[in-house]
């Protein structure tokens, strides 16, 4: 029996508001502070600029269209193993929730974490190691939120989230009513713009718009998913993307396109011109609020591939067992907390915590995100029958695009990130043996 058909009691909390929040918890995060200078060392005028920042907003609503018609067609707790497992058989899809459980979501959960560790060091110090004992408490109290249930963790998610629009907002447009720097051009090192350094602006792009995608395995919980999955990833992509532009303005108001290339610390200068002596203070406030609501929101999202699994996998059972009292699957959340916490002990143990998370997760990431996108295009060929109740417009350019697009980043990810890819490749090649633990399962047949 899938998950799906097994769900009906699972889908009665989650609203169209709870699904935004989400996804704005996940993606608006402290990115946004960190990359727009790398970004602005890749472009020569603030209009080019922008236009990064848009087509990072563009992309994501066509990855947000793609899963919108897997979400809606194929809904399940499971997300993005769902849809691997009907496209290509159950080996595939059982490579991906390993991947997902050792790499992508506990990796994702241990770099926001370090995150926001090192910003509540801050604000409240826990003596030498602080950093990494505000990381554990994190993990450890958000993941107990999440056992008491759903409820209890969407509202908080919403709280976060609505709180992280209007501070980022807030400061943005503070700073546009400030700043009065000319939207003057600037000279790249290189003395002009090439295809590849554009390329490289986009990467920063994308990290910064990353985790929309978590919307995939709240397809099972939402109410009247068919319809409600588009709302979601549309309203969700709109509202981040607004976000980001106004942010993007604002930096350019406040530090010009060359100010902006040699500003080291953009969120740390931000908030020094808009809120004087208390600069170091409110952004770590701002900071540790934007962290919490993408790790609650990707505690949340997470452990659900596990319960997908223990439904599919008979030597994982346990982990398929719902709590019905929290709405929540509560084996699955714990098992999900004993590998973040063993990467966390890496992540200590190394010299960059936070960029060892991010080289670990990115390439595994970026190839799987791009085998989901096959998947849309496979099933429309095996399951032609199949009702859809939102369709990918422009079918099947828009997809191919945005397969292409996630196979290019993979191979840069790869590239770029060095040993720390290559230590999660061969955890995701460790996993291999564990696809002889079950026979595939029949293409298309669930």
């Amino acid at each position: 029996m899938s998950a799906l058909t097994d769900s009906k009691h699972a889908r009665e909390g989650l609203s169209v508001t709870d699904g935004v929040a989400v996804v704005v918890g996940v993606v608006v995060g402290i990115g946004i502070f960190g990359f727009p200078p790398m970004v602005a060392q890749h472009v020569e005028t603030p209009l080019a600029y922008l236009g990064l920042w848009l087509a990072g907003g563009l992309f994501m609503l066509v990855g947000a269209l793609c899963y919108a018609e897997l979400g809606s067609s194929y809904p399940s707790e499971g997300g993005e193993y769902h849809y691997l497992r009907k496209a290509f058989g159950g080996q595939l899809a059982l490579l991906f929730a390993w991947a997902r459980g050792t790499v992508i979501q506990t990796g994702a959960i241990a770099v926001v974490a370090f995150i926001y560790g090192e910003y509540a060091q801050g604000l409240l110090p826990l003596g030498p190691n602080g950093a990494n004992w505000h990381a554990l408490f994190s993990v450890l109290a958000l993941t107990a939120l999440n056992v008491l249930g759903t409820r209890e963790s969407k509202r908080l998610q919403v709280t976060l989230s609505l709180l992280t629009v209007f501070a980022v907002s807030g400061v943005a447009i503070a700073g546009i009513l400030i700043g009065n720097e000319p939207l003057a051009p600037a000279q790249l090192p290189s003395g002009g713009p090439s295809l590849g350094v554009l390329g490289m602006g986009m990467v920063f792009v994308l990290l910064t718009y990353g985790g929309w995608n978590e919307a995939a395995y709240l397809t099972g919980e939402l109410k009247n998913p068919e319809r409600n999955v588009a709302r979601v990833l549309v309203i969700g992509t709109l509202i981040v993307t607004g976000l980001y532009l106004l942010s993007n303005f604002a930096f350019l108001q406040i530090f010009g396109l060359e100010g902006l290339r040699q500003t080291s610390a953009v969120g740390a200068d931000l908030m020094s011109t808009v809120a004087g002596p208390w600069a170091s203070v409110a952004l770590s406030l701002i900071i540790c609020i934007a962290a919490l609501s993408t790790l609650n929101a990707t505690i949340l999202t997470g452990a659900r591939v596990y319960y997908a699994i223990g439904r599919d996998v008979p030597r994982f059972a346990m982990l398929g067992e719902w709590n019905d009292r929290g709405s929540t699957p509560v084996r699955a959340l714990l098992v999900q907390a004993g590998i973040t916490l063993i990467l966390l002990l890496f992540g200590a143990l190394s010299e960059d915590s936070v960029n060892s998370m991010v080289a670990y997760t990115a390439p595994v990431f970026w190839f799987f995100m791009f085998m989901v996108t096959l998947s849309l295009l496979r099933l429309r060929q095996l399951d032609k029958r199949r009702e859809r109740p939102f369709s990918v417009p422009l079918f099947p350019w828009l997809p191919l695009l945005f397969a292409a697009v996630c196979l290019g980043l993979f191979w840069s990810s790869t590239l770029y990130a060095g040993t720390g890819a290559l230590l999660g490749l061969v955890v995701l090649a460790a996993g291999l043996p564990l696809l002889a633990m079950r026979n595939p399962v029949p293409i298309g047949t669930r």
